[in-house]
């Protein structure tokens, strides 16, 4: 796999899952135009930009290119680097007729390319200093913010207390953790949710 240590901007979930087995990094989808009414994604991307640094890696076409201006736009350009995919011409597998420009998207360029594009971005091969211990799925179990019969209620506290979206997946919320804090800092924080829980209570 190929370790990057930025956030990879994409544009749609069969771009995530075309970049999944390749990529070590953390990806995110802009939803196609929908990150231009997505208030919440929008200052989560803003978020990730200042802390890890943003890879914008969207198709050849105008759709986007628009989209790829509008994140440039909203983040600091020292905190961006963009990834060009070149023209290539020809159908994706899951489509019946090519796209509107008959380019090939995230999706459908070969790994060759990819690597291509992304040295020459200059992005592969980071390594990244080691925080330490990260937060894991069983964390949240054992931690009472997934699978339990509170695990709603202390769930929406830790990602109002991250200032994340309350529709983030459980995978995601874990990304989102280990990015934004320590696993100290995600045990205080857990402990402090429990204690105003209590607080409460009483």
């Amino acid at each position: 796999m190929i370790k990057i240590d930025r956030v990879v901007i994409v544009e749609g979930k069969y771009d995530k899952i075309r970049l999944t087995p390749i990529l070590d990094a953390v990806i995110i989808e802009t939803d196609g135009f929908g990150i231009f009414r997505d208030k919440a994604k929008q200052k989560l991307i803003r978020r990730l930009a200042e802390t890890k640094g943003l890879l914008i890696l969207t198709d050849s076409d105008s759709a986007g290119f628009k989209i790829r201006s509008f994140i440039g736009g909203s983040v600091p350009p020292e905190k961006v680097v963009h990834a060009y995919i070149p023209d290539i011409f020809g159908k994706e597998r899951r489509k019946v007729l090519p796209s509107k420009e008959g380019k090939l998207g995230v999706e459908g360029i070969s790994d060759e390319v990819l690597i291509k594009v992304l040295t020459n971005a200059g992005v592969t091969c980071t390594e990244e200093e080691s925080r330490g211990r990260k937060v894991t799925v069983t964390d949240l179990y054992e931690d009472g913010i997934s699978g339990g019969a509170d695990s709603k209620s202390k769930r929406t506290a830790l990602l109002k207390r991250l200032d994340l979206p309350e529709r983030l997946s459980t995978s995601s919320l874990i990304k989102m953790i280990n990015i934004f804090m320590t696993y100290d800092e995600y045990k205080d924080a857990v402990k402090s949710i429990d204690q105003t829980a209590a607080q409460k209570g009483v």
